[in-house]
């Protein structure tokens, strides 16, 4: 059921929306408003790696000092933090800043019911649309793969159609295996990696 949630995420989600982390109403702005709140940024720093940890810290005590000029200052010193801690964090992940985004972004399902598992402490509902859209997604490819395998040794295009869905069904197996694989690496893993070339 773990493995399903991880791998159901990285298949069913696109890429740019799982950097939830870059949202104004994301968790990592979270943290920072906390730490502004607090006057106390070490509850951010577990969202950075430690060789920029220094950068972090600097980037606060700035906030702080410019905060105390006034209500648009504290407004630009906190975007600024916020922008600071994203950008740090998602250098971390090997990924790239694109800014901040708005509040309230249509993140699809799985990301919204993956951060309701780490609230209430339940993986179940998640768990439960994990292997579901795994399934979906194996049962669709699969039965497109049976629809097209019946072809005369002449029928060139009609072949080159059958091959075109065997590739896209296999590659759509292995992205789930790759994606359980990537997951247990860690959280400041580089990707996923290339589909395996005897595949291509």
């Amino acid at each position: 059921m773990v493995a399903a949630a991880t791998f159901a995420a990285a298949l069913t989600i696109p890429t740019p929306a799982l950097a939830h982390c870059d949202g104004l109403d994301g968790p990592v702005v979270a943290a920072a408003k906390n730490a502004l709140q607090s006057g106390n940024p070490n509850p951010v720093l577990i969202w950075v790696q430690p060789a920029d940890e220094p950068e972090i810290k600097r980037a606060f005590a700035e906030a702080e000092r410019v905060r105390k000029l006034g209500p648009e200052a504290r407004e630009m010193a906190d975007r600024y933090f916020f922008e600071t801690l994203v950008r740090i964090h998602r250098a971390g992940e090997g990924a790239p800043y694109t800014g901040l985004k708005p509040a309230g972004r249509d993140l699809g399902p799985a990301i919204p019911l993956a951060d309701n598992a780490v609230a209430t402490g339940s993986a179940r509902e998640l768990s439960a649309f994990a292997v579901k859209e795994v399934e979906r997604g194996i049962a669709e490819k699969f039965a497109d793969l049976q629809k097209k395998r019946s072809f005369q040794p002449d029928e060139v295009t009609a072949g080159r159609a059958y091959i075109a869905s065997y590739v896209t069904f296999v590659h759509y197996v292995e992205g789930i295996h790759q994606a359980v694989e990537a997951g247990a690496a860690g959280h400041y893993s580089e990707g996923l990696p290339a589909p395996a070339e005897h595949h291509q």
